[in-house]
């Protein structure tokens, strides 16, 4: 991660200075089950505490490679799910009015269950699987928080209306 400041002109000429925070893109799979996802959680430092999200990660430090793949290995490593299917569902930016980082959703279906195998920064991360209507309720009564997990599922959404 880089944070530089540039210095801007504005529309109407006056200059400026615009912070910007430039982070590798990453992967977000929405693991489908029957009437359901798979779902994640971990305690988040930034904010202090643990909430429910989406798999989710990026190739790190000076890594690159396919999207899709990234997508397939943050599954994996995080819930031990394996996709027989992963379908594209969009790009997206998480925070673009600061960030350049952007986000490719997933969704993995025909899925086979294994072990994990978390980074040493996810070991206190749990996974379990919720229903629809469950899933709703965590987004009402803020066990759900994470922007990119609940864009991802409104893509869903929309998708499947």
């Amino acid at each position: 991660m880089t944070v530089r400041e540039d210095e801007i002109r504005r529309a109407d000429g006056s200059p400026g200075v615009f912070g910007v925070v430039e982070k590798p893109d990453f992967a977000l799979v929405l693991p489908r089950h029957r009437e359901g996802f798979w779902m994640v959680e971990q305690f988040r430092y930034p904010v202090g505490r643990r909430a429910w999200e989406f798999p989710q990660g990026s190739w790190g430090r000076n890594a690159v490679g396919d999207q899709t793949a990234l997508a397939r290995r943050e599954l994996a490593e995080e819930t031990g799910l394996r996709a027989g299917s992963m379908t594209h569902l969009g790009h997206l930016f998480e925070a673009y009015g600061f960030s350049t980082q952007g986000f490719d959703v997933y969704l993995a279906t025909d899925l086979e269950e294994g072990v994990p195998e978390r980074e040493e920064s996810e070991q206190d991360m749990i996974h379990r699987a919720f229903g629809d209507t469950e899933i709703s309720e965590m987004i009402r009564t803020g066990q759900i928080v994470d922007a990119p997990s609940l864009a991802a599922l409104t893509l869903h959404r929309l998708r499947s209306a």
